[in-house]
């Protein structure tokens, strides 16, 4: 890409390189404003293919299809490259068009991708048979060397979960459920859902912990709005006073004990006030109301 940008007016390649940096970094995240940036990019830089394959992936990110394989088919002719044909296909498929994603895959430029663009193609042309409702074809389809390998590459995981998928899908459950698991076993990152798929077949429910406290009822016959309004309030206040009338009388005490020594002959200890008793008597039935 940089060496492509190099073809432009210095200032102008690098408004467009931060437009292109910030489609990068916002496609995931935030597809739309990626996308206004890849048509900034557009505008100022057409003929630049690093720039018409962004402006391509920022429309199929935000599901702008005719879009997208327009901008894929600009950046083909301009490089010659075929490594974009699986994403093209892809857009046939979000055109409602399956039958053109598979006829893509039987073409010639299939055979000239590399391993990963030659899985993804697989990926797609099943996407596409069970677009048309062939379920079984698409369990054939996705059968394959790769799927069989031990070995984990980064496209084993989308490729087992594709492949878990189509066997639920059918009906094959047993047999979807081991596909999950080994899809587990290689999405280290955590790409897929295969995880929360398991479990749903395993019958286990997630309960969200964030209970509607409105529904709840405390003691039967009264819910928990009306306690929070009245009684467990009070009682939370009641305690707070208990235990701030503990404190008072044992500052008090820690008082006492800092300020006299009980080995020096002039120490008297000082006469408990009428508040200090007060405070006392308080402890002292807080704690029979405890008992």
């Amino acid at each position: 890409m940089r060496q492509e940008l190099l073809s432009l007016p210095k200032g102008l390649a690098e408004e467009v390189s931060k437009n292109l940096v910030m489609v990068a970094r916002l496609i995931d995240e935030d597809p739309e404003q990626a996308y206004a940036y890849s048509r900034i990019a557009l505008r100022l830089a057409s003929r630049v293919a690093a720039v018409r394959e962004a402006a391509g992936f920022a429309a199929y990110a935000t599901q702008k299809y005719s879009e997208a394989l327009a901008e894929f088919r600009a950046a083909k002719r301009m490089t010659g490259s075929v490594e974009l044909w699986p994403v093209m296909a892809d857009c046939e498929r979000g055109l409602g068009r399956p039958e053109r994603a598979l006829a893509m895959a039987g073409e010639p430029e299939v055979q000239k991708l590399d391993k990963a663009g030659q899985v993804e193609m697989r990926l797609v042309a099943a996407g596409a048979r069970r677009d048309q409702g062939q379920l079984e074809a698409a369990i054939v389809t996705l059968q394959s060397p790769e799927l069989a390998s031990s070995s984990i590459q980064p496209w084993t995981a989308r490729l087992r979960y594709a492949y878990a998928d189509a066997l639920l899908a059918a009906g094959r459950e047993d047999e979807a459920r081991e596909w999950f698991g080994k899809t587990l076993e290689a999405d280290k990152d955590g790409a897929t859902d295969a995880s929360d798929r398991l479990a749903e077949l395993d019958g286990v429910e997630f309960v969200d912990a964030a209970v509607d406290l409105a529904d709840v009822d405390v003691d039967g016959d009264a819910d928990l709005d009306g306690d929070l309004e009245g009684g467990i309030d009070d009682e939370d206040d009641d305690e707070d006073d208990e235990d701030a009338a503990e404190v008072a009388a044992a500052e008090r005490a820690s008082d006492v004990a800092e300020y006299y020594d009980e080995d020096d002959e002039e120490y008297e200890p000082l006469e408990q006030s009428t508040a200090d008793a007060d405070v006392d008597d308080a402890v002292q039935d807080s704690g029979r109301d405890r008992a």
